[in-house]
Parts: structure tokens; sequence; C-alpha cells
């Protein structure tokens, strides 16, 4: 067994050759005199009161139950990756200031209705702009571009977090399946990125936040499912064979075992790692949920009726676009659908080149002439939906 703080020689702080690059901002943050937190953790604190953190509590993770209280949602999730890479960097001498930031952020971008709802993004977003939308690079664009906050005199800025997290939010993707992970060495311009996991994360808190990412969902899907009562007696056998619980398996069980062995596998050389044993037993987990929960059958009729409605609502907010036009079409559509198109006009003119800007020092995104602007808003507005909201906004577009 590596013992422990094995890593403290490389955590992210003052000592670590790349803490410049680490606490990196795009722009200077306002300070406030007297103010006692690190960059990670007031990055932690901008997080924590976003919108966008906030609609997690309902958004869905795998099963769509909003009036079951039992079933894990998005935000329940980020407490489990947090607390899980916690206790890993804690142990091997990392910082867990850093650690909990990415938490926090990491799924920020996700869309209403879990991964199917961020499929059905990812298509409307090639047809009309011939790109990919993913989670991880909308999580970036979310907390570089869309949330504000006040500053000390009441006016509206972007968060402008530290380079560090912005890399552990677009480098989070947890579908791995490789047997160790290392930071990589260079500080590379975070848009550059082209697809989920195409880097491994600057720093070695990022890895954990990543590895921790996947360790959080396994056991608590199962859970959900036998909540849901999705798995027979015989699939539950299956699953009892493949982790060799003496009783049945359970989530704490799980991660307390996944847990443990990448502190005792972890080192600077091999890297943030699991036992070939147990990463075998993850991937098989893995293939199990894949097998019986997120490819059931069960599934389909919510997954046609989350299509419907994303996309009737984008076709709805599309028709909009009148180049220098456009505000005016948004409200008069409004006396049709007042709830989407008030909201939706409210949101976007905090990001449009327009000239009354008072009280807003974000940066603006979005040229008001550019159709293809207009659509990527349209797109990062659904995506920042709950589960309820769209629905509700669905049964507005359908009622006369």
């Amino acid at each position: 067994m590596y013992k422990k703080n094995s890593f403290k020689d490389f955590a992210a702080n003052e000592n670590n050759p790349k803490w410049n690059q680490m606490i990196k901002r795009e722009q200077e943050l306002y300070t406030k005199p007297g103010d006692i937190r690190s960059p990670f953790e007031r990055d932690f604190n901008r997080i924590l009161h976003t919108n966008a953190y906030n609609r997690l509590k309902h958004k869905t993770q795998v099963f769509f139950s909003p009036e079951n209280d039992h079933i894990c949602t998005r935000i329940e999730h980020v407490n489990y990756v947090e607390s899980i890479s916690y206790t890993i960097s804690n142990y091997l001498g990392l910082n867990s200031e850093l650690t909990r930031a990415i938490a926090c952020g990491h799924d920020v971008g996700h869309g209403p209705f879990g991964h199917k709802g961020e499929r059905i993004l990812s298509e409307i977003s090639k047809r009309e702009l011939g790109k990919s939308f993913w989670h991880e690079q909308n999580g970036l664009h979310i907390v570089d571009r869309i949330e504000l906050l006040d500053d000390y005199d009441g006016n509206k800025q972007n968060l402008n977090l530290t380079y560090a997290v912005r890399d552990g939010i677009i480098s989070h993707c947890g579908e791995i399946d490789e047997e160790s992970i290392k930071p990589r060495e260079e500080a590379i311009d975070l848009n550059d990125y082209k697809s989920p996991n195409q880097y491994s994360p600057f720093t070695w808190e990022g890895c954990i936040v990543k590895v921790s990412d996947k360790i959080s969902y396994l056991g608590r899907d199962i859970e959900d499912a036998i909540e849901e009562n999705f798995l027979t007696d015989e699939m539950l056998r299956e699953l009892q064979d493949i982790t060799k619980a003496p009783n049945k398996t359970s989530n704490t069980s799980l991660i307390n075992s996944f847990v443990t062995d990448i502190c005792e596998n972890s080192s600077p050389e091999d890297g943030i790692r699991l036992s070939h044993e147990s990463l075998e037993m993850m991937n098989k987990i893995k293939a199990f949920n894949y097998k019986y929960i997120y490819g059931a059958k069960r599934m389909e009729p919510s997954h046609k009726y989350f299509e419907l409605v994303i996309n009737q609502i984008f076709e709805i907010l599309k028709s909009t676009f009148d180049g220098e036009n456009t505000q005016n079409e948004i409200k008069n559509m409004a006396k049709y659908y007042p709830n989407l198109l008030n909201n939706f006009y409210s949101w976007i003119i905090k990001y449009w080149n327009i000239e009354n800007r008072d009280g807003l020092k974000n940066r603006v995104f979005f040229d008001i002439n550019n159709e293809k602007d207009y659509i990527q808003a349209i797109i990062y507005y659904i995506s920042g939906m709950t589960d309820k909201y769209a629905l509700e906004t669905y049964n507005e577009l359908i009622h006369f």
C-alpha cells in the first residue's frame, strides 16, 4: 500500500510549477478587502450561487421521476462526486478545495432529461450548426459565458473562474476504461477541445474528479433501478456474481471498495488507478447497467416524449429570428406563449450586442443579426431548463 499523502508534492498549491497557470483567470476578478478565501474556494462559492447549479436538483440523472423523492437527481450525483473526490484527494495529499470546486461545477452543462436530453440537443446542434453538443463543453461555456453574478457594485459580471477549475469541468468525462489517469503537462486553450475525453485534465485533482464521476453513478443507478422495479431477481443474481458481495450489492459498498482500491494503488509514477481486478469489475458493472438499465425498453416512451418537448420548444424560439427585428418578433409572439417568450427575452438581452447594457459588465457573445448566434443562444437556453420547466413550457405551446 502506498503511504498517505503520497501526492502531496504534486498538489495544486504555490509550490507547484503549474500554480500560476492553475489560478489564471481570463480577466482580473474583482476583490473585496479582507477576503480570506483561496482562489479555488472563491470558485466553489461562485459556482454554488449560480442558477445552473441550483437547477440541478430538478434535472434527471437517469430516471425521470420528479415525484419520487428517493430517485437520484443531478444535484445528488454532484454531491456524490464531491464527496468521493474529497476523500481520495484528502488521503493522497492533493488539494481538496480544487476537487470540491471542479465537482461542484462539473455537470452544470447538462440539459433537461439527462443524457437523452443531451443527445437530442446534439442532434439539433449538428443539424443547425454543424457541430455536436456535449455537456462537458457546454458546462465550460455556461461558466465562461452564461452564468452571471452581481459584483460588489451590483453590476452583473461573468464568473471568471480559474483555469484549473474550468479545465476540470471540460475534462471530467467519466467514460474511461484505461487503467490509470495522469494529468497533461501543457496548458492548452480550452476552447480547442473538440470532443469529450480528448485531453487528460491539467491537474491531478482534475484526474480525481474524472474517476470519481464514474464511481459515483454506477451503484446509485442500480439502486434507483431496483426502486423503479427495473431489475428482476435473475438480473440481481447476475450482478451478485459480478461484485462478489456477500449480501446484496449496495451503492455505499461499491463506493467504499473503489475508493479504497484507488488510494491503495495510485502513485505519482503509475497515476490515479484501480487494480486490474477492480477495473474489470467496474467495467462489468457498467456493461450490466447499459444492458439492463440505460438501454431498457421501458425507457423508450419517455425518451420519445422528451424528443418532442425539446424540439417543439426549439422550433418556436427559432421562428422568432428576424435580424434586427427579432426583439419585436419575440414581443409579438409573446402574446401566444407569454412565459416562454418573455422569459427568453429577459435572458437573451443580457448577451446581445444591443445599445442599452445598464448594469451589465459581462462579455457579449451574440450578434443580434447573426442567425447562427441566435440558434446557439437557444441551445444554451434550453440546456439550462429543468425537467419541470421544459414540460411546463411545452404544455404552454400546446394549450389554447
